[in-house]
C-alpha cells in the first residue's frame, strides 16, 4: 500500500542523508522518498523525508522563507582547519594554539549576521555541472565553487572549553554551518573546524517531532506496519500552515484531477491553498487565478 506523507526523522551520526532514504524504503516499503534538505554524515538531527505522492510538494518546502531556516547545535574546534571545513577531512593548516577569550570569539561571530556571500565547501553535495562538488575534489579535479548569498538569522557562542566552542546557529537554506566553522577559524587566526553539529529545526519541523530509527524499525515489526506508519506521520492538515485548507466533493476533485478550473470558497486572497476531499485526503494544491476561480498547481491524487 502507497505510504503517503512527511515522516521527520533523526539522523544518526555517520550515515549519509542518502543511506536514510535508502533504510526507510526498507522499512516502509515505500519507494518514491525524497529528503527536504541533506544533512551531512557526522551531523545527526532533524531530517525530514517526503514518502509517496508526498513529493511533489517538496517545491513549497524549499521555497525562501521561514519553511526553509534551519537550526543548528554544535561545536567548533579551534587550533587548524581542514579541507572539508569539520573533523571528517585532513588538517589543512599546522597546529596553532588558541590565543582568545570566549568573549573575543563571541565579538568575532558577530561578523556572521545578517545576509552575506559564503563559500561552501568544495568536499559538499553542490552540485556543479550536474557533478556533486565531493566527487570533483575526491577526484583530484578543480572544485569551481562559488560564493552563495545566505542569511545568518542568529550565531552565538555559548560556552568554551579548552579549543573546543558550543553554539547555536540559524540560518537561511543553503547556508553552511562548516562554512562559518572555517571562516570564523580564521579570523581568530589559528583555523578552526566543525567538530559537531545536531539540527534542531528545519522549518517548522523540530527534534522533538523526529522519530528515531529504531522506532521508524519497530513500526516496521507491528502486524500492521501500513497504520502503525501512518500514525508516526504529522496530520495532512498541518504541513505547510501558511496555506488554507480547503474540503470538496469528488465531482469537483475530479475537475482538479484532471486539470480543469473550479471555484472554491473564499480565502482572503490566498495565492495557494491546500484541497482535501476528506479530512486526511490531499488532493492538490490550487493557486488562485482570480476570486474564487483556482486551477491544479500540483495534483497529489
Amino acid at each position: 500500500m502507497p505510504l503517503n506523507g512527511l515522516l521527520i526523522l533523526n539522523k544518526p551520526s555517520a550515515v549519509t542523508s542518502h543511506d536514510v532514504v535508502a533504510l526507510v524504503r526498507r522499512a516502509t516499503g515505500e519507494s518514491s522518498i525524497g529528503h527536504l534538505g541533506t544533512l551531512d554524515p557526522m551531523a545527526t538531527g532533524v531530517l525530514p523525508l517526503l514518502l509517496g505522492r508526498y513529493t511533489r510538494l517538496a517545491q513549497f518546502f524549499t521555497q525562501s522563507g521561514s519553511q526553509s531556516d534551519k537550526q543548528y547545535t554544535g561545536t567548533i574546534r579551534f587550533g587548524f582547519a581542514t579541507n572539508s571545513f569539520d573533523a571528517d577531512g585532513m588538517p589543512t593548516s599546522e597546529a596553532k594554539p588558541l590565543c582568545k577569550s570566549l568573549a573575543e570569539l563571541q565579538q568575532l561571530a558577530l561578523h556572521f549576521h545578517g545576509e552575506m556571500e559564503q563559500m561552501p565547501p568544495i568536499f559538499s553535495a553542490k552540485k556543479l555541472g550536474g557533478v556533486p562538488a565531493h566527487k570533483l575534489a575526491r577526484a583530484g579535479l578543480p572544485v569551481p565553487v562559488k560564493p552563495a548569498r545566505i542569511c545568518i538569522h542568529d550565531f552565538r557562542l555559548l560556552a568554551l572549553e579548552g579549543d573546543l566552542a558550543s553554539f547555536t546557529l540559524t540560518v537561511s537554506a543553503g547556508g553552511y554551518v562548516r562554512s562559518v566553522a572555517h571562516e570564523l577559524g580564521a579570523l581568530a587566526g589559528c583555523g578552526a573546524h566543525l567538530q559537531s553539529l545536531c539540527r534542531t529545526r528545519a522549518g517548522v519541523f523540530t527534534l522533538a517531532q523526529a522519530l528515531s530509527v529504531d522506532e521508524l524499525k519497530a513500526a516496521a515489526n507491528t502486524s500492521e506496519p501500513d497504520a502503525s506508519f501512518a500514525a508516526l506521520l504529522p496530520h495532512p492538515r498541518t504541513l505547510l500552515p501558511e496555506l488554507p485548507s480547503v474540503t470538496i466533493d469528488e465531482q469537483v476533485a475530479g475537475r482538479l484531477r484532471n486539470g480543469m478550473q473550479v471555484n472554491l470558497a473564499e480565502f482572503s486572497q490566498a495565492p495557494l491553498v491546500k484541497v482535501f476531499t476528506s479530512p486526511t485526503e490531499l488532493v492538490a494544491i490550487a493557486r488562485r487565478i482570480a476570486g474564487t476561480l483556482m486551477q491544479p498547481h500540483v495534483v497529489i491524487g
